[in-house]
């Protein structure tokens, strides 16, 4: 698995930003303390100090470099270290061609490394450049940390001598302090910039949620109005959004139930004049059977302006439900079988389910062949309920399709009873109780219409908010 450089959330990125700033804070910290330190040693070499390295430089032309005693005199006298340039040193004394005197070792010559290393902040080149234009252009300059020495190189006649000055004193336990202190800055920061980072992110956190319970047909809570600008207007403009879809399904739901309640009147003023006036039986059964077909599609028309309602849950057995609505369709005189299963009771909308189990047998009657069957049981902490017949079936394609309002297995058999609502019923009554609707084919011939509900508390909780 790749892990993107680049976090893909606004709270990882804003973390990384904070990071970054942090970590180039303290390296620019650390830059400008040696920099603060290379200037300090610059401005130690002012006027005054260059006075007094020429007045050295003129004293050291009118000794023996050859002389120890001599050099250690002056060196005291200035408040120095004086080192005769080794290799005019061993041109004039052969006895020490092959090695190094003593004090030249304790004054820190090293044969290797010289007198240290070349100076590299911009501070100390702009002093070595001055020091060769005041002193000659024979001068160089050096500095050896570990002895916290700076070596200046000084003609003096026909000779050279190196003169170790002090650098400017500095605590011994600076660097770690600094170390430190970078760890206790870090150690505060990171947290601090973690909390900002998230708390940053929380309203988007918060919007993603409501948009996910939405996308499950659910009425999420309004969100905060508050915080940065932007949020507040995206937030705001949420909220009008979510108040738009309850009252579009508000008044959907008055429109069904008042087109549904206007028709039921003139058609029992229909059905009492043809049971009365007309003579001929079979036709006036057919006009019965018509006017029952009618009733039917303005109950699924009231049932689907019912089905989000917000009826008290109700701790009950769904075995006991599914016997009854089981007994009223075999009384009707339909091949319906139930397999059940000892089931604990759980909280339910009864009404509501109910009508879904009644739309999920009426549907599998209608549109499939018997015998139909249905069952009921739990598995992994949900309730199951599959109801399946011997039919024709539903192309994979289409089962989405299907689930809409007003569709029907095959648009071109306008001979189908019903309003293309059944489906939609049961899975907006399973939406509500925090389940989902599945149709698949079944193994030789048929459709399953299986409906999963949560039986956990969470689910309960999630039912009571739905």
């Amino acid at each position: 698995m790749r892990i993107p450089l680049w976090p893909r959330s606004l709270f990882g990125r804003l973390a990384l930003l904070l990071l970054a700033v942090i970590l180039v804070s303290q390296v620019a910290a650390i830059y400008f303390f040696r920099q603060d330190r290379a200037a300090l040693i610059a401005r130690q070499f002012g006027d005054t100090k260059l006075v007094e390295i020429r007045s050295l430089r003129a004293a050291l032309a009118s000794i023996d470099p050859a002389s120890d005693a001599a050099l250690s005199k002056f060196g005291n006298a200035y408040h120095v270290r004086i080192v005769a340039d080794p290799e005019q040193r061993a041109a004039s004394d052969p006895d020490r061609r092959s090695g190094l005197s003593d004090p030249d070792r304790r004054f820190g010559f090293d044969p290797e490394r010289r007198f240290g290393v070349a100076p590299g902040s911009p501070q100390l080149v702009e002093l070595e450049r001055r020091l060769k234009n005041e002193l000659g252009p024979d001068t160089e300059l050096r500095i050896q940390p570990r002895l916290q020495l700076l070596w200046i190189k000084l003609v003096a006649g026909p000779h050279a001598y190196w003169a170790g000055f002090p650098l400017p004193p500095r605590q011994e336990d600076a660097p770690s302090r600094a170390l430190e202190w970078s760890f206790i800055i870090l150690a505060v920061l990171l947290p601090s910039a973690y909390v900002f980072a998230r708390y940053l992110a929380r309203p988007l956190r918060q919007l993603n949620a409501a948009v996910a319970r939405v996308g499950e047909g659910k009425s999420p809570a309004p969100l905060p109005e508050s915080g940065p600008s932007e949020i507040v207007n995206l937030n705001r403009g949420f909220n009008q959004m979510i108040s738009n879809l309850r009252q579009i399904e508000q008044d959907r739901a008055v429109l069904l139930a008042g087109v549904s309640h206007d028709l039921r009147t003139p058609l029992a003023r229909l059905r009492l004049g043809i049971e009365v006036g007309t003579p001929d039986e079979t036709a006036r059964q057919g006009m019965v059977d018509d006017i029952e077909e009618m009733d039917r599609i303005i109950s699924q028309f009231l049932d689907f302006a019912r089905a989000g309602d917000n009826s008290p849950l109700e701790v009950c057995d769904p075995g006991d439900i599914i016997a009854t609505v089981v007994a009223r369709q075999q009384r009707a005189g339909h091949a319906v079988g139930f397999q059940r299963e000892e089931l604990s009771r759980i909280p339910l909308r009864s009404t509501a389910f109910e009508r879904m189990i009644g739309n999920l047998l009426d549907n599998a009657l209608r549109h499939g062949a018997p015998p139909v069957e249905i069952s009921v049981r739990a598995s992994d902490g949900a309730l199951v309920i599959e109801v399946c017949d011997r039919g024709a079936g539903i192309p994979p394609d289409r089962v989405e399709y299907l689930k809409r309002p007003f569709t029907r297995g095959d648009p071109a058999r306008s001979g189908v009873p019903g309003a293309g609502l059944g489906l939609a019923i049961v899975e907006r009554i399973a939406r509500l109780h925090g389940g989902t609707l599945e149709l698949e084919a079944r193994s030789g011939g048929g459709t399953t219409a299986r409906v999963t509900i949560p039986m956990g508390p969470a689910s309960a909780d999630a039912r009571t908010t739905a």
